[in-house]
């Protein structure tokens, strides 16, 4: 797959997820379904700051804006993934928390396929997105699988930070036996 299909992939994959969790029968099953969110939102988002948006910036006219709105965008998402992350079952916030997530992720994904991902398709030709596609797949299998809304969002210092996060987050994800995706 290209980038832009891969990422879109993802799209698709979280979407799904917000369903499974309207479906699930129970408030465990929920929230598995949450860690799994958490899990494969924070890889998400962790790629697409490292790799697409800084190539998104440097292609695209005007693209800096858009990436800093995008980038406003994760910082949200990555604070209510957190408080969504140490959250028990029971806890009687998770489904406003889930609703609210997921209307902020529905509204980031309608921006991001509907104008910038367009906008980078147009500057890069099929072999460039077809390598920045596997850069990404790479990059997913090393990042950080929790949120990190303190952590830097931009590269250089985004680099530096993603993999120790990442062998943290990997540490913790085998000590609390979360789902592996």
């Amino acid at each position: 797959m290209d980038a832009i299909e891969l990422l879109q992939h993802d799209h698709r994959m979280v979407e799904q997820l917000f369903r499974d969790y309207g479906s699930a029968a129970s408030a465990n099953q929920r929230k598995g379904v949450v860690d799994i969110l958490v899990r494969e939102l924070s890889k998400h988002a962790a790629v697409e700051e490292e790799l697409f948006y800084p190539l998104a910036n440097r292609i695209v006219p005007a693209g800096a804006a858009k990436v800093e709105q995008h980038l406003r965008e994760h910082l949200e998402v990555k604070r209510v993934l957190a408080e969504l992350d140490g959250m028990s079952p029971e806890d009687d916030r998770m489904d406003d928390l889930v609703q609210r997530l997921q209307g902020d992720v529905a509204q980031h994904v309608q921006e991001e396929e509907g104008e910038l991902m367009p906008k980078v398709r147009d500057h890069l030709d099929e072999q460039a997105l077809r390598e920045l596609g596997e850069e990404i797949e790479t990059a997913k299998r090393r990042a950080p699988t929790r949120p990190h809304p303190s952590a830097p969002d931009r590269p250089p210092a985004l680099t530096l930070a993603a993999p120790v996060a990442a062998i943290n987050d990997r540490l913790r994800d085998r000590i609390q036996r979360r789902p592996r995706t």
